[in-house]
């Protein structure tokens, strides 16, 4: 009985010595002592201040050391534009210490978002101001798809001389290129890197027919693509202009694939109407 008697009295005795300490290291005594009076930032300052970054910690500083909630204050500087993530930690006597990562943009994604470098969806008021960014554009679903294509064409086309600026996919699958020329390629929704590797490996031989860049490419044939271009200018020697032909087009011309597995360039006789 003695020995329960003096375990109870030493567990008290113990917690009444505990429990200011706890309440302390909480926050729950003495919230006014030790205050915080300085905020270290590390941070690239690109498109976020210091200043904006102050004024998003004051009202979480105005306590002391050990009454300060670091979760707070980090959620308050990250909903600043352009802040991705930040990082808090307190260091003794008087200081808060932050690293604030702001969003690197990777892409435009449709008419005002933007993609960062993990591929996640962000957006600020000043988008339009980048300069530089490819532009991405589908449903929110198909970011990932969308990013992967993007990488794989920038491979496929390197050495080519065309420059992808912009890709985009529809709700139904509907792919499309855009490039720095201003050319549309249409892939449509099937056999979509095939179709892509048998234009880029039948460029060379077309690059330099025409005085300008294609405005359109349609590879959504089974056996070839269309390819059309704008009049090309008149010769200096007072030449007549391209004249358009039977579809109306001026300077198209329909690539088809022989049974030998190769290709040439023919005039459009009749183009029949894409496959999907």
């Amino acid at each position: 009985m003695n020995g329960a008697l003096k375990l109870f009295a030493w567990t008290i005795a113990l917690a009444l010595v505990a429990l200011p300490i706890v309440g302390v290291l909480n926050g729950w005594f003495a919230a006014d002592r030790w205050p915080v009076t300085r905020l270290s930032v590390q941070a690239e300052f690109d498109h976020v201040s210091a200043e904006q970054i102050r004024a998003a910690a004051q009202p979480h500083l105005g306590q002391g050391f050990f009454a300060i909630h670091l979760g707070p204050l980090r959620d308050a500087i990250a909903k600043l534009p352009w802040v991705e993530r930040v990082e808090a930690r307190k260091r003794w006597p008087d200081t808060v210490d932050l690293v604030v990562y702001e969003q690197q943009p990777y892409a435009r994604w449709g008419a005002d978002r933007l993609v960062n470098r993990h591929g996640k969806l962000f957006a600020v008021a000043d988008a339009a101001d980048l300069q530089g960014l490819p532009r991405l554009s589908g449903p929110d679903d198909r970011i990932d798809d969308l990013l992967r294509f993007y990488a794989d064409c920038q491979h496929e086309f390197s050495g080519s001389g065309l420059v992808v600026t912009a890709i985009s996919v529809s709700p139904r699958d509907g792919w499309r290129i855009g490039l720095a020329s201003g050319t549309v390629i249409e892939l449509g929704r099937e056999q979509r890197d095939e179709r892509l590797r048998r234009f880029l490996d039948v460029w060379p031989r077309l690059a330099g027919s025409h005085a300008q860049p294609p405005s359109a490419i349609d590879l959504r044939y089974a056996n070839g693509f269309a390819a059309s271009w704008p009049a090309d200018p008149a010769p200096a020697t007072g030449g007549k202009p391209a004249t358009p032909n039977a579809d109306g087009r001026v300077g198209a011309a329909r690539v088809a694939a022989p049974a030998g597995g190769r290709f040439a360039s023919l005039p459009i006789q009749d183009l029949r109407c894409p496959t999907s």
